[in-house]
Order: C-alpha cells, then structure tokens, then sequence
C-alpha cells in the first residue's frame, strides 16, 4: 500500500511531517510517498536510518498556506503539495492522501481530484470523540456549514459504514444532535431530518444531546457542519481547560503532589484518551478515494496515526461500501 502524504502542509512541516511519516513506514510496513519541496525532504530524510523503508519523494513546487482561501488558492497553485499528493489517489499511484494542511485546500483538492461518490451530494469530516465507553464518530465537522436533510441522511449512512468496516461494530446506533430527545424538538432541519433516518433502515436510535455524544451510548452522531465544529472546538478547548485547572489546584495543595502520584497512572490514561493525535486524522468520507485530514498542529505521533486511520480505511474499503450502500438505501432519490 502506498500512502501519498502532503509533507508541507501544517504548522510542523516538514520536519514533524516526515518524522511521522518514518514512523509510520517503519511500523506499519506501508510505503509512503512525500510530496513537496525535495530539496527540503532529503535535507529531513537524512536524519533517520532509512534501510528497510520505502519512502519517496515527489517533487511538488508550490504550497498552500494555512491563510489562504481554499478555492482561490487550488486554482492559483494546481502544483502545491495537497494538491499533487491528491492527484496521485485519482491516477491510482497512492491508495491514500494525507495532509494537515489547509483544510479547505484539502476538501477542494479532493472534491476536485477524486470527485464525489455517486448520490453523496456534499462529503463531510468524521472526527472521533473520546467517550465514557469507547468512543463516538461525529459528522460533519465542518465541510458544509449549510446542509439540507438529505445530506445529513448521507452522513448517517457514510459514519455507519465507516463504523462498521473500521471498529466492527454491527449496526451501529445513529443519533441525530438536536437541542432534546423528542421527535417533535428542533429546528426545520432536525424535523425532517428525523424522518428520513426514521425511514432509513439504519439503526437510528433518535434525538441525542450534547451532553449524551461522550456518554458512548450512541456510536454515530449526524449533524451539520457548522455546529458539528462548534462541538468538536468546544470539546478540544474544554479537555484543555480541564487539565490547566486541575493542574493549578493540585499546586495549591501541600499534599495534592503526593496524591497526584498514586493517581499518575490514571491520569496518563485519561490524557491518551483525550489526546487528539492518538486518533491520527478525520476522514473526509464521500470522495471516490481515501483522504485524511490531519489537525494543523499534528506533530510525528498524529501523522503516524493518520497513516494508519488511512491504512484502516483502505484495508476495509470503505470508498467501496459507501457507494454500494447508497445503491442499497436508495439515498440518491432523496
């Protein structure tokens, strides 16, 4: 399996960008394929014992940066490392782009590369959100601030497939977020959007609330891209917060410390859980082919982590059980 990876594209590249991508060829056996500036990559590529690892570089002379306007910026540089990395998926020459750059470059790039599955209108991003049991996937977190019913019908049916080929979990129950449990509660949207998953044939188990997405009794949460970022912000700042407090009070205290380091082990655990970069990257599901979007500020741990979440998705042909699924459903003709 060939990955593509943007190696120039996030607050660390490309030195944390390639450390990952090392990391990744040595564990999980894949071959990887740098995009971006050679000079630059054999300048990082140096550094390690390569002996072993199948990694390559392909030239790409352009960048987008983090600033730029998605839609601008791929049409100015049709040369720029996300976008040569994505070009690779569409020619059959990688199986999987990676990139934590620009993410609206990364869903421009992919919508315009790999194009949409047939009857998925609008591609959404799937995040992970650590839960009290396992975890839950929610979508969309920000690839379409506006959506219809029938688009959060799709992301319903595209985070239940994923669900299901990655984590194994048969039926997977899906919520739809809304302000409470009552079929009846919500705005024009979440009335509508009942109805079509009621009718779905999925496992739609009904309303769910913000507070019940991290009680893990729901595996998929559907909701529009805008507030799906608001949640996935919030959730991010809050978990952040939480360890700064936490911190602060224990310093206050005498004997706190010597609590503190009975408890270490706990508290080691809770922080992997809520570490972003142990679940690498979100994938952005509805292209024809695999993309994954890394955070900005992903260093060697959370690339090596998209490699692999990118690995996973190609291993359980979740491009392929998607459009097979919309076939199944009769999503298109909604």
């Amino acid at each position: 399996m060939r990955i593509a990876v943007d190696a120039m594209g996030g607050d660390h590249a490309p030195q944390e960008i390639v450390k990952g991508a090392v990391s990744a060829a040595s564990e999980l056996k894949v071959e990887i394929a740098l995009v971006g500036d050679p000079e630059s990559l054999e300048k990082e590529l140096h550094k390690y014992n390569l002996q072993g690892l199948s990694i390559s570089i392909v030239p790409a002379p352009q960048v987008i940066e983090m600033g730029e306007h998605p839609a601008a910026a791929v049409r100015k540089k049709p040369n720029s490392s996300i976008m040569v990395a994505t070009e690779l998926v569409k020619k059959g020459e990688a199986q999987a782009v990676v990139s934590a750059g620009n993410t609206g470059a990364a869903m421009a790039a992919a919508k315009l590369r790999l194009r949409s599955i047939s009857g998925i209108e609008r591609p959404a991003i799937a995040t992970v959100l650590p839960a009290e049991k396992e975890k839950c996937l929610l979508l969309d977190v920000g690839a379409n601030v506006d959506c219809k019913p029938k688009h959060l019908l799709h992301f319903a049916l595209m985070g239940s497939i994923y669900v299901e080929k990655i984590w194994g979990i048969r039926k997977p129950k899906v919520g739809l977020l809304n302000i409470g449990e009552e079929e009846t509660k919500g705005n024009e949207l979440s009335l509508v959007t009942y109805d079509l998953l009621k009718n779905s044939g999925l496992n739609f188990i009904g309303n769910v609330e913000g507070r019940d997405i991290t009680k893990g009794e729901v595996d998929v949460v559907v909701c529009d891209g805008f507030v799906g970022n608001v949640v996935l912000k919030f959730g991010e700042g809050l978990s952040s917060s939480i360890f700064h407090l936490l911190k602060a009070e224990i310093k206050k205290s005498f004997f706190a410390p010597i609590g503190t380091m009975l408890l270490a082990p706990a508290f080691r655990a809770l922080k992997k859980k809520m570490d972003y970069s142990e679940y690498g990257g979100a994938p952005l599901l509805g292209v024809n082919g695999v993309s994954i979007i890394s955070h900005g500020s992903s260093k060697e741990k959370a690339i090596k982590n998209a490699i692999r979440v990118a690995k996973e998705v190609v291993e359980g042909q979740v491009v392929d059980n998607i459009s097979q699924g919309v076939v199944m459903l009769g999503v298109e003709e909604n």
